[in-house]
């Protein structure tokens, strides 16, 4: 409660912020593209089945076939959790597993690893979309001292978080020593709250599930060849975000370098795994907008299209997910395994 009070709070300062830029993207909609803004819709499609096919290949290679269409509906719920609920992405994890849990049998341990490696292969994939969107600069000579200090500093936390995430599930003992002590911590700063429940989450039973968690990393270890798929399904989902962005950018009759808006994304959603607003409102316009200012895109020209993109892409996507959210938590008559027991 208190969480959403701020993201109220900070929705209204962004509001009377860019109260100006609002008013201009509403009194300039009569120039808008419709035609150019109808393309979004095949765009959010192919990311949907992008990050489907992703889910898919990742449980085949730890042994579970899932059907298309029930990770395509769940992709779709997973998107509403992470935009409505205050958690930084935490509680998208947390639903996920019980989702596969009592839908496909599927242990929290397992799921939780083929959810992490989904984002970890997305992060990854957008390392050759930095290249692509720093050589497009170059070529037309946008590559300022500040937008080569972005990309490498986004690089570089891509590759060290890589690496130190392999690192530590490499090793039964690092991994149960390091979401031991992460497990103690959450527990001391929930009992802030719940004075009375020392150990809202019971080590003994996470421990179990860090067990799972490191047998399944361990088998895709071993067939790392097999992420190949699953890395280029990766790079596909990434790409139709990017290009719906742009396809906004259009809409306007804004044709800017490509490069401007790859670099500018991939600040700005990192950013919103750090940030317990939903959607990181506020903090992604205006990253976004900083970004692109970087690589020589006005304010006035990003913030309009920026405001537009979310607005529209939460109409896309929010209200499916909130439909299949609902029938999934009360309970879907025309298949019971398809609810949450809680």
């Amino acid at each position: 409660m208190i969480l959403n009070i701020v993201t109220l709070v900070a929705l209204a300062i962004l509001i009377f912020a860019i109260r100006e830029q609002i008013g201009d993207t509403f009194r300039n909609l009569a120039r808008v593209n419709g035609w150019a803004l109808l393309l979004l819709l095949p765009l959010q499609f192919l990311n949907y089945h992008s990050q489907t096919r992703l889910y898919q290949r990742l449980f085949a290679t730890v042994g579970n076939k899932l059907p298309y269409r029930y990770l395509f509906r769940t992709a779709l719920e997973l998107n509403f959790v992470n935009h409505v609920f205050p958690s930084g992405g935490v509680t998208g994890i947390s639903y996920f597993s019980l989702r596969l849990r009592d839908g496909q049998k599927i242990t929290g341990g397992k799921a939780t690893l083929v959810h992490i490696m989904k984002i970890g292969l997305t992060f990854i994939s957008f390392l050759l979309l930095i290249v692509i969107g720093l050589l497009s600069l170059a070529i037309m000579g946008r590559v300022s001292n500040l937008t080569i200090m972005v990309s490498a500093s986004l690089s570089t936390l891509l590759v060290v978080g890589t690496f130190l995430f392999a690192y530590i599930v490499g090793s039964q003992k690092r991994i149960d020593n390091f979401f031991t002590t992460a497990t103690r911590v959450l527990n001391k700063t929930i009992q802030m709250i719940r004075p009375k429940h020392p150990e809202t989450i019971n080590i003994l039973a996470a421990k179990s599930v860090f067990q799972d968690f490191h047998d399944n990393y361990s088998q895709i270890k071993r067939k790392w060849r097999q992420l190949r798929m699953p890395l280029l399904y990766a790079l596909m989902a990434n790409t139709t975000e990017i290009l719906s962005v742009y396809v906004v950018f259009i809409a306007f009759g804004e044709f800017i370098n490509i490069g401007a808006v790859i670099l500018a994304y991939g600040v700005a959603n990192f950013a919103g795994l750090i940030s317990v607003l939903p959607g990181g409102v506020g903090i992604y316009e205006a990253l976004m907008t900083a970004v692109l200012a970087t690589a020589g895109v006005s304010a006035a020209v990003s913030l309009p299209v920026i405001v537009m993109y979310r607005v529209l892409n939460t109409i896309i996507q929010v209200p499916p997910g909130y439909y299949f959210y609902q029938k999934t938590i009360k309970g879907d008559k025309s298949n019971p395994s398809e609810s949450l027991s809680a």
